[in-house]
């Protein structure tokens, strides 16, 4: 038994959905073009273009390979971090790769739980401007460490939002999927419409703004400019693999996996790649980072400056950032119930509710992504969440590498061709590139000239939280005659 895999015991979550819903939900990840693309194209113009479209490439390549790792493994929770453990078993070994697993865990709940403040944070000044809700009474807590001042009104309706979607996501997976339903088919139907309109009106589309990928006016590209905006670029376009945190709770996973990955990777990639194209090619270099601010000029390009033109493109902003709000609560919620379960992380973090669901780990999202409401700013809140999650993302290759050169024989319903172990290592080294430069220099590329690392060195700072927290796991385990690194939970 000390020795059994982890990949053999049955799951703590019910089974209760299918690959529509893991899709549906995962939509979310999606959905995150909303946020940085306006950002993105102010900062680097067409060639965002180029940086966006390579990335979410290799994000659909994430999707792939996450979908084969899901059908050996499909009593696995939690998408990205909860491979870990199996996959890198046989080069490290089972305590290194348990300790190494739990870590992926930490560091993948630091990338997803700030999708809720950041996007609320966003839904919220949109909600303020369309009811022209006053804002002039303000907070800036974190000011000495890149936050910005944030609004009482758009604090007090982002925390309504955050306690508001903990609602659906405590009642099981399958109102969760309903509710993601109806939001992601009302969001992401009239955001991917926008994609197509501007093909439908001749002379729209100026394919000069496009042509060689070109920084805007006065910029100067190098290696750290580059890589510093590639950096927070990476946070959003390979997001879609949030579908995969909901395999394991599908009814038929070895099945349901690979249709699930597969749709939303190649989705994913069309509107993360297209989104930006049309924009720049519509509007040329953006003025605004404000989301709704770009959506509405580039709407009123192609209809006129209409009043109803700012309702029917923020209505629709808004539903999808309440979307992704619901996914961060509930996505890395069970990375952490699974590391909870893989005895990496507190007990606390394990319990179940009547309902199958991993609450208590949901209830500690809703509250750190209150605490982070308080940084105000969208792009700072953007460095220290992607310290924890393009690492985990980046682990995941790497193991799927591992995993696949060591143990080629392992039955797997779903098969990738083996050259792609070698792409996955390349994308690793990669992004493990983008994390250690692009991490250090974003902050002062992105946030603010001269603010320093401050901001990604948070990010670590809050990996390591993980050290004491499995430290205390271990002592727990230890009183209860439990080895913890090498005893599955039951």
């Amino acid at each position: 038994m000390a020795t059994e895999s982890l990949a053999t015991q049955s799951s703590g979550l019910a089974k209760t959905t299918n690959w529509w819903g893991a899709f549906v939900i995962g939509l979310a990840g999606t959905i995150l073009v909303t946020g940085i693309a306006p950002f993105a194209v102010q900062g680097m113009g067409a060639a965002a273009i180029f940086w966006i479209g390579l990335n979410t490439i290799f994000g659909l390549i994430l999707c792939l390979c996450l979908a084969e790792m899901a059908v050996m493994w499909p009593d696995r929770h939690g998408g990205v971090p909860s491979y870990a453990q199996e996959s890198f078993t046989p080069a490290l070994g089972q305590r290194r790769a348990h300790w190494l697993g739990g870590f992926a865990g930490w560091s993948y709940w630091l990338g997803w739980f700030p999708v809720a403040p950041i996007n609320m944070i966003l839904a919220a000044n949109y909600i303020a401007a369309l009811f022209t809700l006053n804002t002039d009474t303000k907070f800036n807590i974190f000011s000495s460490v890149g936050g910005s001042p944030i609004p009482l009104t758009v604090l007090i309706i982002s925390i309504i939002g955050i306690v508001g979607m903990y609602i659906p996501a405590h009642f099981g997976l399958n109102l969760g999927a309903r509710f993601a339903t109806i939001l992601g088919i009302l969001s992401m139907l009239p955001l991917t419409a926008l994609i197509f309109l501007p093909f439908f009106k001749p002379g729209s589309m100026n394919w000069s703004n496009i042509a060689g990928f070109s920084l805007p006016e006065g910029v100067t590209g190098s290696p750290a400019f580059y890589l510093g905006w590639v950096f927070p670029i990476t946070w959003s376009v390979i997001a879609m693999e949030a579908a995969a945190c909901y395999v394991g709770e599908c009814r038929e996973p070895a099945r349901d996996a690979k249709i699930a990955m597969t749709a939303e990777g190649i989705y994913g990639a069309f509107i993360y790649i297209m989104t930006p194209l049309v924009f720049v090619g519509v509007l040329g270099a953006a003025d605004s980072f404000d989301p709704l601010t770009l959506y509405t000029e580039f709407t009123a390009k192609l209809f006129g400056d209409a009043p109803w033109v700012q309702w029917v493109i923020g209505i629709p902003l808004i539903l999808a950032l309440i979307l992704s709000v619901l996914n961060a609560i509930m996505g890395c919620g069970r990375s952490l119930w699974q590391a909870s379960e893989d005895r990496a992380l507190p007990e606390w973090f394990g319990k179940v509710n009547s309902h199958g669901v991993p609450d208590r780990a949901m209830l500690f999202n809703v509250v750190c992504s209150i605490i982070v409401l308080f940084f105000g700013s969208p792009l700072a809140i953007y460095i220290f969440s992607n310290a924890g999650y393009l690492f985990a993302c980046s682990l995941a290759l790497l193991g799927y590498f591992v995993y696949r050169h060591m143990r080629p024989e392992t039955p797997r319903p779903y098969r990738l061709p083996t050259f792609m172990k070698w792409v996955a290592l390349a994308i690793f080294l990669f992004w493990a590139v983008v994390w250690t430069y692009g991490g250090w220099n974003a902050p002062d590329i992105v946030v603010a000239a001269g603010s320093g690392p401050t901001l990604f060195l948070i990010g670590i700072a809050i990996m390591l939280i993980y050290i004491p927290l499995h430290l205390i796991r271990r002592a727990s385990d230890r009183k209860k005659g439990i080895d913890t690194e090498m005893t599955p939970a039951l």
